[in-house]
């Protein structure tokens, strides 16, 4: 084929006369398509196509199937298709049957699957996985009985000594119609007639904030400092469908601000243990940006953290390479010159003087994917506002802080702000950074 720039990558069928491909929704003209008629795809929402070699026809095998693609293997012994796929805040594992063209969830035993390999002449496989509250384990898996049997478990028994406290699913329906999708920790030790405060946190780029263990943002550490902690899967997220996640392309925060608002409030309104006074919200990169966008619409949030963030859409988009690639999916069609309203209107920076909320920026000084321009900027402008505002730069870090020292020192400075100003103790705070 020709011009085609939304193919990621090709393997022959086993009988090499089928290619199985992993593109965007955009591919091959559109065939793949999914969404209504004013939307334009989010390309980070994979799919599967297969194309006949010989009359170059293609199947768009996941055009009605919602989770996202993240990879895929026509196995020879079986002819069946392996998909490790993202499913709301899952990834899970399905087979596709060609012949029947149907898929089958596989009953595997974690929340997250993170590998999936099978051998080269026998009916078996291994993967790997992660659960909410359970570090990676592995598994041999029997593709005949779909049987799994536990290989490795090597955090086990560093796992027993954490007393970690339970995670519980909460969904609420949007006032836009939606069931939205989230989950929230508990302290250990909960007490269910405390007052505890809210952190709430949401996704960076597109992506679900999945049912990992580990994490840059680790949510079970936050809970265990005596703060209830809730997540959710708002508009534009990858793995609930092509309509769902085409939300996020050309609206940098228009309604999905509104859900995590929606969303944060009908979860204090549930839950008579949490303090509606005290809420703190946090995230990164697109998460960054969603922390400051937030707090220039409400005054709900009584301190925020923003990591990475984008607060000014005009110049990520031309500060590099990722700020112009990344917006060819998230601005698909837009730049500042054809639709000027949405580079400023959504732009953070230009709402300064709308936010109250005290704001913690963090940045690597080395971050090629949002330059630590964008920090500085809303620095800035909350200064010269007057407004409770401060600025960590991490020296000789990128987008993420992978320095063991200079990543606890960061973490940290998170758990400090929000003891500052969620339970009224600056002493973290104070003694990490002084007024001077």
């Amino acid at each position: 084929w020709k011009d085609q720039t939304y193919i990621y990558s090709a393997q022959f069928s086993p009988d090499n006369k089928k290619l199985l491909l992993h593109g965007a929704p955009e591919a091959f003209n559109g065939i793949g398509l999914n969404i209504s008629a004013n939307q334009i795809a989010n390309s980070y929402d994979t799919q599967s196509f297969i194309m006949d070699i010989e009359t170059k026809s293609v199947d768009p095998v996941t055009k009605t199937f919602d989770p996202t693609i993240s990879a895929q293997e026509w196995y020879p012994l079986d002819n069946f298709i392996y998909y490790r796929v993202e499913e709301g805040d899952r990834a899970n594992m399905y087979r596709y049957s060609y012949k029947t063209k149907k898929f089958e969830k596989l009953p595997l035993k974690e929340d997250v699957i993170r590998s999936f390999n099978i051998a080269n002449n026998a009916s078996w496989a291994t993967y790997t996985g992660t659960s909410v509250s359970n570090s990676s384990r592995s598994y041999l898996l029997n593709l005949k009985t779909l049987e799994s049997t536990l290989i490795s478990d090597p955090y086990a028994e560093r796992l027993s000594l954490l007393n970690l406290g339970e995670v519980k699913d909460w969904n609420f329906t949007s006032s836009f119609g939606d069931v939205i999708e989230g989950r929230f920790y508990l302290p250990p030790g909960f007490d269910e007639n405390k007052k505890y405060p809210l952190i709430v946190y949401y996704y960076g780029g597109t992506s679900p904030t999945t049912r990992i263990f580990e994490s840059t943002y680790p949510l079970h550490v936050y809970a265990a400092q005596d703060y209830v902690v809730y997540t959710l899967q708002p508009s534009g997220t990858t793995g609930y469908g092509q309509e769902f996640s085409a939300r996020h392309v050309n609206a940098w925060g228009d309604q999905t601000a509104e859900e995590i608002i929606e969303g944060t409030k009908k979860f204090i309104a549930a839950h008579s243990f949490v303090d509606g006074t005290k809420i703190g919200n946090i995230g990164a990169s697109y998460g960054g940006f969603m922390t400051q966008y937030l707090i220039t619409k409400t005054d709900i949030f009584s301190a925020s953290v923003s990591h990475a963030g984008i607060s000014n859409i005009t110049s990520y988009w031309g500060e590099g390479y990722w700020g112009y690639s990344y917006s060819a999916g998230a601005s698909a069609g837009s730049y500042p010159w054809n639709n000027p309203e949405l580079y400023v209107k959504q732009s953070p920076l230009f709402h300064a003087d709308k936010i109250n909320t005290p704001l913690l920026l963090l940045h690597g000084s080395a971050d090629t994917n949002v330059p630590i321009g964008e920090s500085i900027q809303m620095y800035t402008a909350l200064k010269l506002l007057n407004k409770p505002v401060e600025f960590i730069k991490v020296m000789g870090e990128n987008h993420a802080i992978y320095d063991y020292d200079k990543r606890i020192s960061w973490n940290n400075a998170i758990y400090a702000w929000f003891a500052k100003w969620l339970k009224e103790d600056s002493r973290w705070w104070d003694s990490m950074y002084s007024n001077e």
